[in-house]
């Protein structure tokens, strides 16, 4: 099964000798190159390992796996066209977009906060994913999550934030090229609010924007436009979105709306440069809904932990003497950033629980999630340092370095890729053994056959998938790390779409030369 992740021998070839001729260039530029700061110089770290930009281009192979509608330049053999059809009801077209996991549901919440991640891991990290040749499978991605997002904002107070109704859908065990089954949308409207999903949606295209910027501005300014638009109506028609559907709540619950808000103006904030949309964060509202002081875990539900980095960079960066530089607001964000890294560095007195592999561990469910997220805001909070020329980190008196910030990412990467008890990677089609029944529809059934909704035979089988599901990222181990490679165990074996967008900033970040440039703008 491993070798169908390459193709055929001359495919694994050419792709060694391009690692062999960027670990070249990586090796000659880190040694002639220095960066400046302030009048002082520092080295550049040492050399990024190759096998992160293999791992990189297997992960991006996760969104094409993903697609929905449409397809161009297809490189995934079993995977056809599927839900043209989306949409129409409304006069719109949603047939873009990505399912979430092994279903086939578009869920605008998670679906956004892919494209938010994807855009970060772009604006930070976009050289080193061009170094691997990557860049443009990120970009590919990105876009085909951007157009859905466009087309379900028709105006200015009305966002569909879901295709497809998750009960029926998950009573069906099809692939998604022959489904039959009716395919509603759901929207947030004046009436019916969803800050949380709006506000996440604003925040993706103000990422996104930054992304377009330097090559497509009409397009960029487009995706502001829907962002500052879409953020006006999450802030005043506030609510959450699984409140206002209720039912919605059983598959993702959203605690709150207050972190998507603080996200999405420090991502407009970014995005624009103008001043209300910071001020909007550390202002009353960053001290209603932050809970600045209070170290998190970042993940979809929760922002907090990646606006407290993303408002750092800001801190890191500002001049000395200005306006922002003295924000008291924007400082106990940073200071906020800082213990969530010290919850991070496993020799800090408020580290969290690791496994005894290794693994941070803090939810059974979808396991990776948490410390992969964890990971990729280390590595980014590691080079603002590194870039900043700050030269520690302080947690509980004990200082530490952006060296081991970035140590800590990498050992959950290593963890992900292999280097844990069961030596299993748990990115489908890396290395030699990872897991072969994972909880996906389209990987679990033969491309030439139509089960109609009953395939309920291709979930139960204990035959390896005969499809693999390239770069999914699986839910991950038990505490005892652990793991089960059964397709009906959904709780470790589901692979989803945003998970994805974190494993590949966390890989990019690592094939990076540990700096960033000092604005994204």
């Amino acid at each position: 099964m491993a070798a169908r992740c390459c193709g055929c021998s001359v495919r694994c070839c050419c792709w060694l000798l391009v690692l062999m001729l960027v670990t070249l260039a990586v090796t000659a530029a880190v040694v002639f190159a220095r960066y400046k700061n302030g009048g002082q110089v520092f080295p550049i770290p040492g050399v990024p390992d190759p096998k992160y930009a293999e791992a990189l281009a297997v992960a991006l192979q996760f969104f094409q796996v993903q697609k929905s509608g449409k397809l161009v330049n297809n490189g995934i053999p079993w995977r056809g066209d599927s839900a043209l059809d989306d949409g129409k009801d409304a006069k719109l077209d949603l047939s873009k977009g990505m399912y979430d996991a092994g279903d086939h549901m578009k869920f605008g919440f998670t679906l956004a906060f892919t494209g938010t991640m994807l855009s970060w891991s772009v604006l930070e990290y976009g050289d080193a994913m061009r170094a691997a040749n990557q860049r443009d499978a990120a970009m590919d991605a990105l876009g085909w999550i951007m157009d859905f997002l466009v087309n379900a904002h028709p105006s200015d107070d009305v966002l569909f934030i879901q295709v497809g109704d998750p009960k029926s859908d998950h009573k069906c065990w099809e692939r998604p090229e022959t489904m039959s089954e009716k395919r509603p949308l759901t929207k947030i409207t004046t009436k019916s609010p969803g800050s949380d999903v709006a506000a996440e949606t604003a925040a993706a295209m103000a990422a996104a924007s930054l992304v377009y910027k330097p090559i497509n501005g009409t397009y960029s300014s487009s995706l502001l436009d829907h962002a500052e638009r879409l953020f006006a109506f999450a802030d005043r028609y506030r609510g959450s979105y699984t409140r206002t559907f209720p039912e919605l709540s059983a598959y993702y619950n959203s605690t709150t709306y207050q972190d998507e808000l603080l996200w999405a103006a420090s991502w407009l904030y970014h995005a624009t440069g103008n001043h209300s949309y910071l001020s909007y964060a550390t202002g009353k509202n960053g001290e209603q809904f932050a809970d600045l002081g209070n170290p998190r875990y970042f993940s979809w539900d929760d922002k907090r932990p990646g606006t407290e980095v993303l408002l750092s960079r800001v801190s890191f960066f500002a001049s000395d003497g200005s306006d922002v530089g003295e924000d008291q607001g924007l400082g106990s964000y940073k200071e906020t950033a800082e213990a969530v890294m010290c919850i991070l560095l496993p020799e800090s007195d408020t580290a969290a629980f690791r496994t005894e592999g290794g693994l941070l561990y803090v939810a059974e469910w979808n396991s990776l999630q948490h410390p992969v997220a964890s990971a990729f805001l280390a590595a980014v909070y590691s080079d603002y340092i590194a870039t900043s020329g700050k030269t520690e980190l302080t947690c509980s008196g004990k200082s530490f370095t952006a060296t081991d910030l970035r140590r800590f990412a990498k050992s959950q990467a290593d963890y992900v890729l292999g280097d844990n008890p069961m030596q299993l990677s748990y990115l489908v089609g890396y290395g030699d053994s990872y897991p072969q029944r994972v909880h996906h529809r389209g990987a679990s059934i033969p491309a030439d056959v139509d089960t109609g909704c009953d395939g309920q035979k291709w979930l139960k089988s204990s035959e390896p998938n005969p499809n693999v599901a390239t770069g999914a990222l699986v839910g991950g181990p038990f505490k005892n790390d652990s793991f089960i490679d059964a397709r009906e165990n959904v709780r470790q074996n589901e692979a989803t779409t945003y998970n994805s967008a974190l494993i590949v900033g966390l890989l990019s970040g690592l094939f990076s030369s540990a700096t960033v440039a000092q604005s994204l703008s």
